[in-house]
């Protein structure tokens, strides 16, 4: 009897899981250290830095994220991990390659045919979160170019901008 009411409760949570459309990822996040700064200057304040290993198997796509603070600086240590830029565009990083994921902007990482470990160390300000999961979306400017040309209607996180000047303003100040 009490089997059968847990089977029908895991039942039941499996259901709401698919009818909410929570997405549900196999890959595995193993933090290896956490520390805080007194004082990061970028920040003017104090700052939390983090380092992991993000171990996703073979063919996996993740969800669309982003990093605030410095951003990401990934090492791929096995596989190809492939980064598609929320804005559009693919970057595909062979085992051995480093790169770095800027802060605020919406991508997401694909494993291909064989799993993919990197390693990764995050620097935020005290209490937020080193990876924001978010819509899919174009997200912030990098470099006052991608505001050029119409490029500044494209953006679409964390804010959309009124045009090319906003969007270069904000490139250059952060507002």
């Amino acid at each position: 009897m009490r089997t059968t009411r847990l089977n029908r409760a895991i039942l039941a949570g499996l259901g709401a899981v698919l009818l909410v459309g929570v997405t549900v990822y196999a890959a595995t996040s193993v933090i290896s250290g956490v520390g805080t700064m007194a004082h990061f200057e970028p920040f003017n304040g104090p700052a939390t830095m983090t380092a992991r290993s993000l171990f996703i198997n073979a063919n996996e796509v993740l969800g669309w994220h982003q990093h605030p603070g410095i951003g990401a600086y990934t090492i791929v240590k096995t596989g190809t991990l492939t980064v598609e830029d929320g804005c559009g565009g693919e970057v595909a990083y062979p085992q051995g390659t480093a790169f770095i994921e800027p802060p605020g902007r919406v991508h997401r990482g694909k494993a291909g045919a064989v799993p993919v470990e990197t390693v990764q160390t995050f620097v935020v300000t005290v209490g937020v979160a080193f990876s924001v999961n978010v819509p899919q979306a174009c997200g912030r400017p990098l470099v006052v170019d991608e505001c050029k040309g119409n490029g500044w209607f494209e953006f679409t996180y964390p804010r959309t901008f009124s045009n090319q000047g906003d969007c270069v303003q904000f490139v250059t100040t952060g507002k």
